[in-house]
């Protein structure tokens, strides 16, 4: 059967600056791996800085009508209120790539990095960072916002202040710190709504939206089994979201994970040791419908180097996207992760979650397999799927 997708759907992938660019050095990241080694260092890594036409010309080459991208802050402002023309001007000829390959730019402010400036006086937990982060916005939005239709202001802030003030293994590493992390969420709904004034300020038309990493909490029998997953729905997924939902004319979904209290069953892995379950796409998915907004799958992929299970597993997010569809929510468009193997943050370049891999030492790039299975969905704007489904 063949399951077609709303005409104008987008079909693309994902990528950050930070993890593909290479050779960012004025950043949180970068001083932490240069100074207390507690992450690894990028380097060079894929050097889409340099490499970025190569890039969009396989992602045009593969079917692809829009591409998910971040703009670094660091190259943008690299020291306080002093910005960069010169980084104006590689976003600007970036965005134009795209644009000139009929590939539709959504772009992400920040996704993860802080400049250096900003990480000594405190990052996130800084009372001026919603000032600071509006403004590097408003900036971002009036040199480059002629050629922007779509705007995401923050990446998974969710994962940022989990991975930062409770696990502590990323920038600024503290641990189990759970008043903090809860006043760096509020800080960056702050900074997000902000940033969405400043950016309608200087376009009214423009798409300014957030991406949201949610995991499909769900249980077995065990009534304290399912309020558990009641809880941490609400405190994971619609915490953040609730407290900028005013501020929003789009939201995009990251889903990597889910968790099933009380659950015995085992899945098959991908290469992080997560379970193998798109079918918590759709779960996520249709969990925004209380928001009102359409929804765009901003993140979803598969850790998989020897490229086994990441053709069928594209199908079947694709197949659950659609399913999203039919069930009355407006997604809109749909982005694997990642477009080519990136660092992939505490973990280094391990891990291979690209469409296209990459040798490091020689920056020679090759498309993987998967690839053309998703090639195949893109172009026909469709999902071909067994009738027994």
């Amino acid at each position: 059967m063949r399951l077609s997708f709303p005409k104008g759907f987008f079909w693309g992938a994902a990528s950050a600056s930070y993890q593909v660019e290479g050779n960012i050095e004025n950043t949180d990241w970068a001083y932490e791996a240069r100074t207390s080694k507690r992450v690894p260092v990028a380097d060079s890594g894929p050097d889409h800085f340099n490499r970025f036409e190569e890039d969009f010309d396989i992602a045009k080459q593969l079917g692809h009508n829009a591409h998910r991208f971040s703009i670094e802050w660091a190259r943008i402002e690299p020291a306080e209120g002093e910005f960069s023309a010169e980084g104006i001007r590689h976003y600007k000829r970036v965005i134009r790539a795209l644009k000139s390959r009929g590939l539709t730019p959504f772009v992400t402010l920040w996704h993860f990095t802080l400049p250096k400036w900003l990480y000594v006086q405190g990052g996130a937990e800084s009372p001026e960072f919603p000032v600071y982060f509006a403004r590097y916005a408003a900036y971002v939005a009036e040199h480059l916002g002629e050629d922007v239709e779509h705007w995401v202001t923050m990446n998974e802030p969710v994962v940022f202040a989990s991975n930062g003030w409770y696990r502590g293994n990323w920038p600024p590493f503290k641990v189990y710190r759970f008043f903090k992390m809860f006043r760096v969420l509020r800080t960056l709904a702050e900074a997000h709504k902000l940033a969405y004034t400043r950016i309608k300020e200087k376009d009214l038309t423009a798409e300014v939206g957030v991406v949201k990493d949610n995991i499909y909490f769900h249980a077995n029998w065990n009534p304290f089994n399912k309020i558990a997953a009641k809880v941490m729905r609400q405190f994971w997924n619609f915490y953040f979201l609730d407290k900028v939902a005013t501020h929003l004319d789009t939201i995009g979904l990251n889903y990597y994970f889910h968790k099933k209290f009380g659950d015995k069953q085992t899945y098959k892995k991908n290469d992080m040791g997560w379970d193998i379950f798109p079918e918590g796409l759709y779960q996520t998915l249709m969990e925004l419908k209380r928001y009102g907004k359409p929804v765009f799958v901003a993140e979803a992929g598969i850790a998989d180097h020897l490229d086994l299970y990441r053709g069928e597993y594209i199908h079947d997010l694709v197949y659950w996207t659609h399913r999203a569809i039919d069930d009355g929510l407006p997604v809109k468009g749909f982005m694997y992760w990642s477009l080519t193997d990136n660092f992939e943050w505490a973990l280094g370049y391990e891990k291979c979650f690209g469409l296209i891999g990459i040798d490091y030492k020689t920056k020679e790039r090759h498309i993987r397999e998967s690839a053309y299975v998703y090639k195949t969905i893109c172009l026909d704007n469709a999902v071909m799927v067994d009738i027994e489904k």
